[in-house]
């Protein structure tokens, strides 16, 4: 890990990366370009936050406070917008189970990437709505992709046509930091194996090792090189282990699932975000955690990979002084020194009062 730098004002960052456990957070972490110092903790956030820069930009990252789903996901969420209020791009990263199919040649390793499909923006909350004499109907709205990630997303996806993914190159890396990171995060010796639909794995066995093997899908050799597919991922509080029930879910959504997970919609709620999930099983009786690590980094090196598409304008990055109740007393240096008031619109009542609203940036000038 390279030397930490000085701390940074709470508004220098914009983005923010929400992970739900912390190896895939840690394989966030030691991709960055550069590790942030901490800065302190505001009166009212319990959540603790890496800082530090990624693909040119400042970014955050959190992880759940040891607790799993949608609930979780949306007040980490919160807590996070609180305390750094310029965030404008937020990514959940991490892994999932993939749902391969006669059109989409899903791999353990690959990578998943929320995007718009039929009436839905990227993420399906897939356990709301309602049952009816027709059947389950969802119900809800979450956001899609801000339009910056979604132009982002096609363009590399266009260059991917004719390039390899930079996943690979990430990976190589991050696994020159340290042998634990390599042993941890490298790609398993486990095999990649796709079960019929209704097979179910023989009980009691953490491995397939007794799994009848003619009960496999056929499918071409491929490079073990991850790649990454771009669709709908399915966001649930239940853990998805029965590819008949992940297929069920499937035929109730317009346009095709890719993968499951549980945490996604809780952030999607609230916030317009996108998903980038790491394959790390098929959603099915079989599943395992032999391929939990190499997926969460894959996943991590996909995300690097799309923020360097993005070019946002940085806000002040001053060094903050910060009181002892957590308010960012910083006043900058020079008159470029940046000052952010926060509301939902700007109204002068004629009596000199001037309501401020939305984001407004003053900049302090020097008097001559």
């Amino acid at each position: 890990m390279e030397e930490r730098v000085q701390s940074l004002s709470y508004e220098a960052y914009t983005v923010g990366i929400l992970c739900a456990l912390e190896f895939e957070m840690s394989a966030v972490r030691y991709m960055l370009d550069k590790e942030h110092a901490r800065l302190p903790r505001k009166l009212g956030d319990s959540t603790l936050y890496v800082l530090g820069e990624l693909s040119g930009h400042n970014v955050v990252l959190a992880t759940l406070p040891g607790s799993q789903g949608k609930g979780a996901a949306a007040a980490v969420a919160k807590d996070m917008a609180r305390t750094f209020p310029s965030i404008e791009l937020r990514l959940m990263v991490g892994i999932g189970g993939g749902v391969p199919s006669g059109k989409n040649d899903i791999r353990l390793g690959d990578v998943v990437v929320s995007v718009p499909d039929g009436e839905h923006g990227g993420v399906v909350q897939y356990d709301l709505g309602k049952n009816t004499d027709d059947g389950f109907v969802m119900k809800g709205f979450l956001w899609p992709p801000p339009e910056i990630l979604r132009s982002a997303v096609g363009i590399m996806r266009s260059d991917h046509r004719v390039s390899q993914n930079k996943i690979p190159e990430f990976l190589s890396a991050m696994f020159q930091k340290s042998d634990d990171l390599r042993v941890s995060y490298q790609r398993p010796v486990e095999p990649d194996e796709l079960f019929q639909l209704e097979y179910r794995h023989v009980p009691n066995q953490a491995t397939c090792q007794l799994c009848d093997k003619t009960k496999r899908v056929q499918r071409l050799l491929r490079e073990p090189t991850p790649k990454i597919h771009y669709g709908l991922i399915a966001s649930g509080d239940q853990v998805m282990r029965s590819a008949p029930n992940a297929a069920e879910m499937d035929g109730r959504v317009v346009g095709d699932v890719l993968c499951f997970e549980m945490e996604a919609a809780g952030m999607a709620t609230q916030y317009s975000c996108i998903a980038v999930r790491g394959v790390s099983d098929y959603a099915d009786s079989h599943k395992n955690d032999a391929w939990q690590h190499y997926a969460a980094a894959a996943a991590a090196g996909c995300a690097k990979e799309l923020l360097s598409y993005v070019d946002l304008p940085q806000p002040s990055t001053t060094t903050a002084a910060v009181g002892q109740h957590g308010f960012d007393s910083s006043m900058g240096n020079g008159p470029a020194a940046q000052h952010i008031f926060r509301g939902q619109g700007v109204q002068n009542s004629g009596s000199g009062n001037v309501s401020i609203g939305k984001d407004l940036n003053i900049g302090r000038i020097n008097s001559w």
